[in-house]
This record gives structure tokens, sequence and C-alpha cells, in this order.
């Protein structure tokens, strides 16, 4: 039974991964890793699912990884590349946006949005690997 002290404090949540079904482990690992510049945290084999547990997040990050899923079956493959039905899935918060987008750039990321000077933000849209979406973005302070 857990302490009523327990059961009063206020609850301490986050979300701890998002899960993007991929074609190919060893691809997107390549992608996020060198063309995102993102860490490789933990890559596991879990042989008796025949998967592995692929985390990778943003450098100096404590916040929401990614976990790179395989997708397994017919329904799952229909997803890949287009996770959120056409709208922008991700948004990559970056403390410096012209420093990352050159990088990305000049890394062979696809940007489908030029740099925008928004109300919230410097922000372009690019597509990853596999043509899921995103928001490089420069939130104002």
């Amino acid at each position: 039974m857990v302490p009523r002290t327990e059961l009063e404090r206020p609850h301490e949540t986050s979300i701890a991964h998002i899960a993007p079904v991929f074609s190919d482990y060893d691809e997107s690992i390549d992608c996020y890793t060198k063309k995102l510049n993102f860490e490789l945290i933990e890559d596991p084999c879990q042989a008796a699912q025949d998967k592995r547990w692929v985390i990778v997040s943003p450098p100096n990050s404590s916040g929401t990884s990614l976990l790179l899923a395989r997708a397994a079956t017919a329904g799952q493959r229909e997803f890949v590349g287009n996770q959120s039905g056409g709208r922008v899935f991700l948004y990559l918060s970056t403390d410096v946006f012209w420093r990352d987008f050159e990088k990305m750039n000049s890394d062979g990321i696809r940007f489908v949005r030029e740099p925008k000077e928004a109300d919230h933000g410097t922000v372009a849209g690019f597509a990853d690997l596999y043509g899921n979406l995103w928001d490089l973005i420069e939130f104002k302070t």
C-alpha cells in the first residue's frame, strides 16, 4: 500500500519516449546520429522478440527521447514516413537556429519549408529519412 503522504503530493510525470516506426534500425540510427547529431543512448538486442531497443536523443538533452521502432507488421509499415497524417510530427528545439539549420542542410537533411520568423520563434520544416515532418525551432525567450 502507498503511504498517504505519497498519494497527496503532486505527481512527477513526463513523456519518456516517442516511438516512431521505421523500416530499418541501422539506417535510422545512421540518419539520427550522423545527420541530426543525436546521441545513441541504448541499442540492446531483444533476440526473443526479434527486435532492438534503440533510444536516440538530441545532444545534451534530458527530456523526451526517441525509441526507434522497426515496423513489424503490414499495418505498422503503412505508417512509416507518415506518423501524423502529413502534419508536423516532432519539434526539435535549438538554442541557435542558424547554426543548426546550416549544419543540417550541409549534412543532407531535406528542408521542406524555408526558415521564417514566427510569433513563437525562428522555424523551418524538414523531413527525416522516411518523410516524417519535423520543425527545427529556436523559441523566442
